[in-house]
């Protein structure tokens, strides 16, 4: 995360991006555009994702076409992928933070278009999923209204147009660096929330970088700030995950002294896509132990520079022994802060018992406490099973 750069201009309006920014696009991508190189004879590599980001759907199609080699051009190929794509667009998910960001510049009459690569019959069936999303946006521009898509400002310059408001008093909230550099060539200030991991120094030009929408702080541009953070947590629609527990990293007690319970991130990659990184925390349940508050980070240890992206909960409780293969069940109530790096190894650890403390604080506060009664983490599992779902062990890291 950057700290925000001076204001130069009142900020009364806001401009969004859609894909990325307000939706989990990334997963509706992979899934269809994965089976198609199946049946074409490709392997769909991940690493390779982050090229389409930001760009508009000819541009992504040209991309992916040069990029696997495939014997179309890319008409052809828009041609035959389009239509599976729009039977995928009611089922993007919002990212975290995103219904939050709307409502409540909303219900403080912030002005607030949406302006997308994306053409606008696609932004129209793509949010018409999402209650009260079109009537949140006093305008939307699509990329087949102006002449050129980000990173050229036209979008962003015909969305202040339609709110009859100078560019200059625009605050934009963008994931890509195309939409970025748009932002900015439009002259207007820019917010960056990187869907693309571990590429944050590329956002240099941004006024502002965060981690996630649940990061976002109104009041730093003049705009009125949320006011539903309790004790210096922010209560979130509560996740439900559970699973065996497995052997980490070997850091956990050996190198920071905290014993975490991970679970094998393998079988959470659609947890992982929805959920940003940062530290989250709730309540958790062994299978044979009982019910214990818990504090979790989820993402890429800067500090230590994962390559995967991790679930690892820490258990505010003292254990005489490990539980590995014990089931251990989550449901994950409130946020503490985004993911972020250390300068030195006291400072993380000194770091990870604040949020301890935070958590256990906080779990005391009915909104949270009522959630320790959940059903879900008294159900026992099968053994070697894993749930990721609806309401219905400590390692040697």
């Amino acid at each position: 995360m950057a700290a925000p750069k001076p204001i130069s201009r009142i900020i009364s309006h806001v401009i969004l991006d859609l894909d990325g920014t307000l939706l989990n696009t990334d997963s509706i991508v992979s899934q269809v555009v994965k089976p198609f190189l199946v049946k074409n004879g490709k392997n769909w590599d991940s690493k390779k994702a982050h090229k389409l980001v930001g760009k508009t759907p000819y541009e992504a199609a040209a991309v992916v076409l040069e990029d696997y080699g495939l014997p179309y051009s890319t008409e052809e190929f828009l041609s035959m992928i389009t239509p599976m794509f729009s039977q995928q667009w009611g089922n993007i998910k919002a990212l975290p933070g995103a219904n939050r960001l709307i409502k409540h510049l909303k219900s403080n009459r912030v002005p607030t278009a949406l302006a997308s690569n994306s053409s606008r019959s696609n932004i129209e069936s793509k949010i018409s999923c999402h209650k009260g999303w079109k009537d949140s946006f006093s305008a939307i521009v699509g990329g087949d209204e102006v002449e050129k898509g980000k990173p050229s400002p036209d979008i962003f310059l015909e969305a202040a147009k339609r709110m009859n408001i100078d560019p200059s008093n625009c605050l934009v909230i963008e994931d890509s660096l195309p939409g970025v550099t748009a932002g900015k060539a439009a002259g207007m200030h820019v917010i960056a929330v990187p869907s693309v991991p571990k590429r944050t120094d590329e956002f240099s030009s941004a006024d502002e970088i965060i981690n996630s929408l649940l990061d976002v702080k109104p009041e730093t541009w003049g705009l009125p700030p949320f006011n539903d953070w309790v004790e210096g947590t922010l209560p979130i629609e509560p996740w439900f995950i559970g699973g065996p527990v497995i052997k980490g990293f070997g850091r956990g007690s050996k190198v920071l002294g905290i014993p975490t319970a991970n679970l094998p991130a393998e079988n959470f990659s659609d947890i992982l896509s929805e959920h940003t990184s940062g530290v989250y925390f709730g309540w958790a349940g062994l299978s044979t132990r009982g019910i214990y508050k818990m504090v979790m980070s989820i993402g890429w240890n800067p500090y230590f520079d994962n390559t995967e992206k991790t679930i690892e909960p820490w258990l505010l409780h003292g254990f005489d022994e490990d539980f590995y293969g014990e089931e251990l069940r989550l449901v994950i109530v409130g946020y503490i802060r985004p993911e972020a790096n250390f300068p030195s190894l006291e400072s993380l650890i000194e770091r990870i018992h604040e949020d301890g403390r935070i958590a256990e604080k906080a779990l005391d506060l009915p909104a949270y406490a009522k959630y320790k009664e959940s059903p879900y983490l008294r159900n026992p599992l099968q053994q070697g099973s894993s749930v990721i779902g609806n309401e219905t062990g400590q390692d040697s890291k």
